[in-house]
């Protein structure tokens, strides 16, 4: 194994100019990552001047075996925090031979909110909370539970400390910090309420870039989870119960909003949210009605509502905000499963650029 890991760890820029690009997409599911690698004469930080690519549809659900080319274009670079020194790992989108988006994706239609004059003149940030769940690999039940049992009640493994309260920590600071290598803006990590659970943040990031930086998070710590063998959940309510479920409360703010007197604007901007609620709900992830119950720090999915550090609301705003008048709200609606594309471009949409 140590001949292994040697080979694994070659540093080939003693020898080579040429680097490994993993080009990477999002799957039929909309949530399964997929990805392959290819050699390239050597680093590059412009995406657009890295070669298309293409893969089989038909093994992924995006295309029929009679027509099962799918081509992938190159958005964003992150370093690889796998192969490590001038390798790359790239954020790709999908499109048929023709050229047009295949309708998983997502992204295509995002990037035209974002480069909407308005919106970009209002240049969004976004802060997502990633909650996730880890499985045991063989049992599949989640990380530090008794096999076909129950741990102790929620309350000490929010933010614990401890063998008996945080389970999995060795996984979430190798993702935390082979983020931060890659060039994500992950901005924290915590434990969740209920145990096996964890939630990273990225942000503040602008426009399009925060659903590149959010998907590559996602697909770091699948790939940590491959190598310790454990299994990476973003089911909304993975445990049916007394037992929290998994978000990805959406942080937002526009230039506007963090101006002096920006409140005025945040109160508009959660009327218009109010008043599109159905289609808000319908775009944030599959499952959603199993965790948005009223109960455990989340609102009824039928009914629109907001408060100030309310963590049973949709919407909620910190005091912080209220105090100065002016900073960001928080949408809590978004399941753990969202797509990061969808949300934060129907945000700016329904925000800036809707006309009720």
């Amino acid at each position: 194994m140590s001949l292994l890991n040697d080979l694994v760890n070659l540093n080939l820029c003693d020898v080579t100019e040429k680097v490994i690009a993993e080009y990477i997409w999002i799957g039929g599911s909309g949530m399964d990552m997929r990805s392959k690698a290819r050699t390239l004469p050597g680093p590059e930080s412009d995406p657009s001047k890295l070669p298309k690519w293409n893969y089989d549809g038909s093994s992924t659900e995006q295309a029929t075996g009679d027509n099962s080319e799918v081509i992938i274009y190159p958005q964003a670079i992150f370093r690889d925090p796998f192969r490590r020194g001038r390798n790359m790992l790239v954020m790709c989108d999908a499109y048929t031979p023709t050229g047009d988006p295949i309708p998983t994706n997502k992204r295509f239609n995002a990037d035209k909110v974002f480069s909407h004059p308005d919106v970009v003149a209002e240049e969004p940030w976004y802060g997502i909370e990633q909650e996730y769940t880890l499985f045991q690999k063989d049992t599949k039940w989640p990380l530090g539970w008794p096999v076909g049992g129950f741990p102790a009640p929620q309350g000490p493994y929010y933010c614990g400390v401890g063998s008996d309260k945080a389970f999995g920590r060795d996984i979430v600071d190798a993702h935390y910090k082979a983020c931060l290598f890659a060039g994500i803006n992950i901005s924290g990590i915590n434990g969740e309420v209920m145990p096996g659970q964890w939630e990273f943040q990225v942000g503040p990031v602008t426009g399009i870039s925060s659903g590149d930086q959010v998907w590559m998070a996602r697909y770091i710590l699948e790939r940590i989870t491959e190598i310790a063998g454990a299994v990476l959940s973003f089911d909304p309510k993975p445990v049916l119960g007394d037992w929290n479920g998994a978000g990805a409360h959406t942080n937002y703010s526009t230039k506007s909003m963090r101006n002096n007197g920006g409140i005025e604007v945040i109160n508009e901007a959660i009327e218009k949210l109010s008043k599109r609620h159905k289609e808000h709900i319908a775009a944030y992830g599959k499952g959603n009605e199993r965790r948005l119950t009223g109960l455990h720090e989340t609102a009824d999915i039928n009914t629109f509502s907001w408060g100030v550090a309310n963590r049973g609301a949709s919407v909620r705003v910190g005091r912080d905000t209220e105090k100065e008048g002016k900073g960001y709200f928080e949408d809590r609606r978004p399941s753990s499963n969202m797509d990061p594309y969808v949300v934060t471009s129907m945000i700016a949409e329904t925000t800036i650029l809707w006309k009720p």
